[in-house]
């Protein structure tokens, strides 16, 4: 069984004047020869993962080669997606595939949703302690 790791929230200060903390995780994202590290937000409320257009681009994405749409919902909803999938790894967990919906959106965060990063792990929340566990689900 592998074990659990633990990181902290990461501190947000906002052109607003607020700071907060949120729940970023860091990984590895690759496609073919090309790698990125990179920060998700993990969101619970997300059905997808999502990722921003210039990371897309990055990772050696070609918009007009990836014909599968996705509809985005919430503020995302005007932005046009298209399904991709990519190699993902956090921290020395073993390295899955990440579905995303790329996204023409250029001012999102990467995205970590229930489809299908929460499907591939288990994390748990310690508000109060600013920090969040997660573990891959073991396989049945």
């Amino acid at each position: 069984m592998i074990d659990a790791q633990r990181f902290p929230y990461k501190i947000i200060d906002s052109s607003l004047g607020m700071v907060d903390r949120m729940p970023y995780l860091p990984l590895k994202l690759s496609l073919n020869d090309r790698s990125l590290n990179v920060e998700g937000l993990l969101d619970t409320g997300a059905s997808v993962n999502v990722l921003p257009y210039e990371l897309g681009l990055q990772l050696g994405l070609v918009w007009e080669n990836e014909t599968l749409s996705v509809v985005l919902a919430g503020n995302l909803a005007r932005f046009e997606a298209r399904a991709v999938v990519v190699n993902g790894r956090v921290s020395s967990f073993p390295t899955l595939n990440l579905a995303f919906a790329w996204t023409q959106a250029t001012n999102v965060p990467l995205i970590l949703g229930q489809a299908n990063f929460f499907f591939e792990f288990e994390v748990c929340f310690f508000r109060a302690r600013s920090e969040f566990e997660i573990r891959p689900k073991q396989s049945e």
